[in-house]
């Protein structure tokens, strides 16, 4: 019978864990939703703002531009800003980061320049620190879903590296979100700005739906209209210093995208995560069901054996 107890406090103890992993699920699933409401809600200002600096980048095409944000120079320190998450159980999701950054910074080493991380995440930030890398900046407990606030305020201090010398070129390591089951590591140069790549590009956005009760996930394509600037548009200021001015909300944007991309990867990885774990749950239970069915069936066997013997001994 100890041993019945004990298959039985294993069964519960399942159910709970089981209980536990679903609701987190489903808590993740709410916060995708929240996350694709963010996006669809911040869109229409940056659709606005790429158009007005397609057309003045347009419009100053054939001019010598002496913007601190537009000027390369040589490459002795890049900055890499890395955003992981700062909780475990999504699977994969931090360790994927972790590696990307870490090749990308022997790629650099490779190449004979030197590096600098700003770490956005505790778990990026734990790892490096152990490992006594050179951080320049950590931003930890951040919102699950990120604000305009919080991408202005990393913002800034990519600029001021920049802009100070103390790196060359900033570089960006985040996880691009592809589906629920999907996402990858990319990496995309944030400083110095390209003024030809200011044009509005194709964009996508994912939307969580419910098929036969399961989450899905289907993206579709946002084509932004590109609209050139009126020909005998007169400015009240210099178009250049337009420009300087807004190139720091382009950076802004640009930066609030990816911890929105992050955010849903962490979200999509948590939630698969838990999902198989909840699937795992129910195959240990069925299992530990089957195993305490066939011990009771034998105990009950061995009780009506020992009555069986116990009545014949007296008969006998």
């Amino acid at each position: 019978m100890a041993n019945l107890k004990t298959i039985r406090d294993r069964i519960k103890s399942v159910k709970n864990t089981k209980k536990i992993t679903e609701a987190m699920r489903l808590v993740a699933a709410a916060k995708v939703r929240r996350a694709q409401e963010q996006v669809t809600a911040t869109r229409p200002f940056a659709d606005r703002l790429a158009e007005v600096l397609y057309g003045l980048a347009e419009r100053l095409q054939f001019e010598n531009l002496d913007l601190p944000l537009l000027k390369k120079r040589e490459v002795r320190t890049v900055g890499l800003l890395v955003i992981s998450g700062d909780r475990g159980l999504c699977g994969g999701y931090n360790g994927n980061i972790i590696k990307r950054a870490e090749s990308r910074a022997k790629e650099l080493k490779a190449e004979g320049l030197d590096y600098k991380y700003v770490l956005v995440g505790r778990k990026s930030t734990q790892y490096f620190q152990r490992r006594s890398q050179p951080i320049d900046a950590t931003y930890a407990g951040l919102e699950q879903i990120p604000t305009a606030a919080e991408a202005a305020q990393i913002a800034d201090e990519l600029l001021s590296l920049f802009l100070s010398g103390t790196v060359d070129r900033v570089e960006l390591i985040y996880t691009k979100f592809v589906s629920l089951i999907s996402s990858r590591p990319v990496i995309q140069t944030l400083l110095p700005l390209d003024p030809q790549g200011l044009e509005a590009q194709d964009d996508e956005i994912f939307r969580l739906t419910t098929k036969g009760g399961q989450f899905e996930v289907s993206r579709e394509k946002v084509t932004a209209p590109v609209k050139s600037l009126p020909r005998d548009m007169i400015f009240e200021q210099d178009p250049a210093q337009i420009l300087e001015a807004l190139l720091p909300l382009y950076l802004n944007n640009q930066l609030l995208r990816a911890l929105q991309e992050s955010a849903a990867s962490e979200l999509a990885a948590r939630m698969t995560a838990m999902n198989n774990a909840s699937e795992n749950a129910s195959d240990l239970i069925g299992t530990l069901t089957l195993t305490y069915n066939k011990a009771r069936q034998a105990a009950i066997t061995q009780e009506i054996l020992e009555v069986c013997g116990g009545a014949e001994a007296l008969n006998g």
